[in-house]
């Protein structure tokens, strides 16, 4: 379904300036933006995102990963083509960038959202998760689905890289409940060059989410000889403890694909060093993530009382007690705990 998209400027010359991310691309008539789904038709500019999924799955809320968000619980997951970064180490490059899923000859179902809450209902889940590609270019079609989930008792999560704008943030408040952000570098060369963005943009979104009360968790993919030195990791660490010391900080194992296939995966030596790093710097809750049966358990920051144990992403022992320690009975921060 083609429909007019939401947050954008008609300008002369049927030209448009798109403000939905953080690119505010400029979109000349018969041109598309930066996420190849945003198309300019005669100065209007319109979603070809729109209710065209491509992935429709039930999922345990930790696999997003959203530790501290309803633990245990399943969400509804869904996504349609496009991204508006074009990362060369994406682990879904074939749903994310445009130009592959049509080389590949990749379908899409027309769903209403009416009909993804009442799968999502029927699911037995407690959520709606945007995830897998970019919800940001999506974000007219989530919007629809997001409010209908909320006067429908659900709850409604993106798993994003943080590239919308402020405006795009306001619009969401009132349906968004949580978001695993991925804060993929501190540095902006970084950002440049293998996903074609910025990071400002990101730190704000971050900042933006946590001042609205949104659940924040925060994912960075340690990539081999790109982001993994001592310096890198720990102004990550530290520019999130400086928001909030109880954000919590997934630290991913990178393995090779699509672009970065000559790359090796993470050494364990550097995701346990990270994990230390983000501990000194004052995270309450730090994680590794991709790394399966290790580093995924949350411990009491007080009195380090294992309260959730996990293994990948069942929870297999949960001690939680009205959302405290019950050694210490110090706050476990999250929401549903």
């Amino acid at each position: 379904m083609l429909i007019e998209a939401l947050l954008y400027k008609k300008l002369e010359d049927n030209k448009v300036s798109c403000f939905l991310c953080s690119h505010h691309c400029l979109i000349p008539d018969g041109k598309f933006g930066i996420c190849s789904v945003r198309e300019n038709k005669g100065g209007t500019l319109y979603t070809h995102a729109y209710g065209k999924l491509v992935a429709q799955n039930i999922d345990p809320i930790e696999k997003k990963p959203l530790y501290h968000f309803l633990p245990g619980s399943s969400s509804f997951s869904i996504a349609t083509v496009g991204c508006n970064f074009q990362c060369g180490f994406c682990q879904n490059w074939q749903i994310s960038q445009v130009k592959e899923a049509k080389t590949l000859g990749l379908r899409s179902d027309d769903v209403q959202p009416e009909e993804v809450v009442k799968q999502a209902k029927r699911s037995g889940s407690k959520s709606i998760s945007y995830t897998y590609t970019e919800p940001t270019i999506f974000f007219e079609y989530a919007l629809n689905v997001g409010q209908l989930a909320k006067k429908e008792g659900l709850f409604n999560v993106f798993v994003t890289n943080g590239y919308m704008t402020e405006e795009m943030i306001q619009m969401a408040h009132p349906w968004l409940d949580a978001a695993n952000i991925d804060l993929k570098s501190f540095n902006d060369d970084y950002y440049r060059k293998l996903c074609k963005g910025r990071l400002a943009p990101v730190l704000k979104s971050i900042e933006t989410m946590k001042k609205m009360n949104i659940w924040v968790e925060v994912t960075t993919l340690v990539v081999t000889g790109q982001n993994d030195s001592e310096e890198e990791l720990r102004k990550i660490a530290e520019f999130l403890a400086g928001i909030d010391p109880s954000v919590p900080w997934h630290i991913s194992r990178f393995y090779p694909q699509y672009q970065m296939e000559g790359v090796e995966s993470t050494p364990m030596k550097t995701l346990n060093h990270a994990y230390e790093v983000g501990k000194e710097a004052g995270l309450r809750y730090v994680y590794l993530g991709n790394v399966m049966g290790q580093g995924s358990n949350t411990y009491c920051p007080h009195c380090n009382q294992l309260l959730i144990e996990r293994f990948g992403f069942t929870i297999h022992k949960y001690r939680v007690k009205e959302g405290k320690c019950p050694q210490c009975q110090t706050p476990v921060a999250g929401v549903g705990l």
